[in-house]
């Protein structure tokens, strides 16, 4: 039976070399990195069973990191360690798609009996399918397929589907630019606000009956984009 294999993304080097010891001594195989686009570098080269992801990262905070894992894999099981422990930080965490929050300073136990804990989650049939329906569109984010409103059938590209996940998952919130590029771009210097501008005016192409005068793909000027879902 192979060790689980847990990516740990921490910057403060002696809670990192702790967690190093400790998992290590429980039987698990590491990988360690400080930042963000390092640790999404490292889970998308390695099949990973858990991330414990600290909050506040240099470059790209953690949360933003969270929802770029999310968007790529909705089932990995994720441990905030976090030195804001109130629980609108607690309750924010878990909104975006962690499955746990323990914040700092924590028990050394604890949060080994917590990882021993998310290891146990049960990842879902591959089958499983993930779709969206909105004003007559419906896509699924599983094969890429979209279905829309006037009954044409579109294969979109992964980053389609990723932006359209991370719009969607926000829902009637406005997702600045800078989150965009960062999660669902990473930090590729070649993508700029302009290639997002173009996926917005492909979906309204795509999603909407009147694309000039677009009823769900919205753009903010000089802020960012919304999704709006009128059933919310």
């Amino acid at each position: 039976m192979k060790s689980p294999r847990i990516l740990l993304v921490e910057d403060e080097m002696n809670i990192a070399d702790a967690l190093l010891l400790n998992l290590e001594l429980e039987g698990y195989q590491v990988w360690h990195t400080i930042d963000g686009p390092a640790g999404l570098e490292l889970l998308a080269k390695n099949r990973i069973d858990l991330v414990i992801l600290d909050v506040m990262l240099p470059s790209m905070s953690g949360l933003d990191v969270c929802k770029a894992i999310r968007l790529q894999n909705k089932f990995i099981p994720i441990l905030f360690l976090s030195a804001r422990g109130t629980a609108f930080h607690r309750i924010q965490g878990l909104q975006i798609g962690a499955n746990d929050y323990l914040a700092k300073p924590f028990d050394l136990e604890e949060l080994l009996l917590r990882v021993k804990n998310l290891l146990t989650i049960t990842q879902p049939r591959q089958d499983h399918v993930e779709a969206y329906s909105f004003g007559g569109n419906s896509i699924n984010f599983n094969t890429y397929e979209a279905i829309t409103y006037n009954n044409e059938s579109i294969i979109l590209t992964k980053k389609q589907i990723q932006l359209l996940k991370l719009l969607m998952d926000n829902a009637n919130q406005v997702i600045s630019r800078k989150e965009v590029l960062e999660v669902v771009w990473g930090y590729d210097t070649l993508v700029s606000t302009r290639t997002i501008d173009n996926f917005i005016m492909d979906f309204r192409k795509f999603f909407e009956e009147i694309p000039q005068q677009p009823s769900y793909f919205i753009s903010i000027r000089g802020v960012g984009y919304m999704f709006r879902n009128f059933s919310s």
